[in-house]
Order: structure tokens, then C-alpha cells, then sequence
């Protein structure tokens, strides 16, 4: 049995991160290359919602784990950054498969960590860590497919109830507008929306702040310079 695991939303500030593993016989890899599977990046989204559907057909098992901006933020607070709880994850993915062997999309710098950190969870199991994963092995793409389509329904959940939040990238205009707006119009996020414990949260909030303080300052400063009353 070959497994393959990568995930959806890593870096975002909105929504969950995404961790799926697929797991495949070695007599339908060739069924599996022959979908067409890749990273889910180069992919259009109804394109990935049919591959998923097909990759749920042809595999043995498929797990996915949905980890919200909540729990990134607590696991945050406790020193868990963001490689450490997808490396508890990933090891998580491979106790439930169980594989003879696991390829992964490597989050780490250095895949020889992630290989060595999984391996004490997974002694019996042959682990493959590389960057690119998805692009190079077809098990590895259909769990990125998975991923980003569990991820992509997760974003459509949010859009029908605090509107259009974009892709939940800090890259993207349409979060960041966004981002600013809702906090323009209240004092939070919302709850289990955004990752509080981003950097791109603090910025928005840190802009926010020093909108009223300008706003004061200017107050104050036209204040000082009005004319006593009866001068004129």
C-alpha cells in the first residue's frame, strides 16, 4: 500500500488548515497517474472536484484533517508553530493509512527532518519527504486534489455567512480589503474566521489603531488652533 499526504492553507490567515493522505494499491498508480492528477495549483476548481471524486473511487482509504484558526492559534500560543503541528498531523494521517510506504509534500526546509520526525511514529513504514512532491509523484497530487477541494468547500462555508473573504491569502486584494473592512466595522474578527495570531492579523489591526490615533491627533491639533470664541 502507497500513501501519499500534502495539504491546503498552509500559509493563509483565513480558514483551516487541510492535511489529506490518500492512500493507493500499488497495482492502481497506474489508474491514478492515468487521471491526470497533479498539484492542485495548476488545476481549475471544477477540474479538482471531479478529480476528487475520482481519487475517492480508485483509493483504499482517504483522511482528511481539518485543523481551524482557533486551534493554529492556541497550538501557537503553547510554542507549536506551524511545521511541528503538521508534522503531528502528517503522523497522525499515516497511523490511520498505514502504508507500506508514505510520500510527502515537505513543508520543512529540510525533508530529512520531516523523514526523521515521522519515522518515530512510523517505524515499519518507508517514508519519502521531498519538496514538489505533488508535481513528482501522482499519490502525492491526489492528496494536494483532496486537500485543496475540503479546503476550497471550508472557504465557501465562510463567503455564504461574513461574505466574499477572498481566497484567505494575504496575498490576495480581496481578503485584505476584506480584513479591513470587517474590522473597520467591529472591534474582532469573528471567531474561528481568521488566524489571530498572524502577522497579517496584527497588521491590519495595528493599521486600524493608527487610523484613530491620527484621527485624534488631527482633532486635537484643529482644536488647538481654532480662535477663542469673541476674538473675531
Amino acid at each position: 500500500m502507497i500513501a501519499g499526504i500534502d495539504e491546503a492553507g498552509r500559509g493563509a490567515v483565513i480558514g483551516p488548515l487541510v492535511i489529506a493522505g490518500v492512500s493507493v494499491e500499488e497495482g492502481r498508480l497506474d489508474r491514478l497517474k492515468a487521471l491526470g492528477v497533479r498539484d492542485s495549483k495548476l488545476l481549475s476548481p471544477k477540474r479538482r472536484e471531479h478529480l476528487a471524486r475520482e481519487i475517492e473511487k480508485l483509493a483504499k482509504d482517504v483522511m482528511i484533517l481539518k485543523v481551524g484558526p482557533c486551534k493554529i492559534d492556541g497550538y501557537r500560543s503553547q510554542g507549536v508553530d506551524l511545521n511541528r503541528l503538521e508534522f503531528m498531523k502528517m503522523s497522525e494521517v499515516i497511523s490511520f493509512l498505514r502504508p507500506n510506504a508514505v510520500y510527502v509534500d515537505s513543508p520543512d526546509v529540510k525533508p530529512e527532518r520531516l523523514v526523521k520526525i515521522l519515522s518515530k511514529s512510523a517505524k515499519d513504514v518507508r517514508i519519502v519527504a521531498e519538496h514538489k512532491a505533488d508535481v513528482n509523484y501522482p499519490v502525492v497530487g491526489a492528496a494536494s486534489i483532496v486537500a485543496k477541494v475540503a479546503r476550497d468547500g471550508e472557504i465557501e462555508k465562510l463567503k455564504k455567512k461574513y461574505g466574499d473573504v477572498g481566497p484567505g491569502y494575504s496575498s490576495n486584494p480581496i481578503t485584505m480589503e476584506w480584513l479591513r473592512q470587517w474590522l473597520a466595522k467591529n472591534r474582532e474578527f469573528p471567531e474561528g474566521v481568521v488566524r489571530k495570531s498572524w502577522i497579517t492579523s496584527s497588521m491590519v489591526k495595528s493599521e486600524k489603531s493608527q487610523g484613530r490615533l491620527h484621527f485624534w491627533l488631527d482633532r486635537l491639533k484643529g482644536s488647538q488652533q481654532a480662535p477663542p470664541a469673541g476674538d473675531e
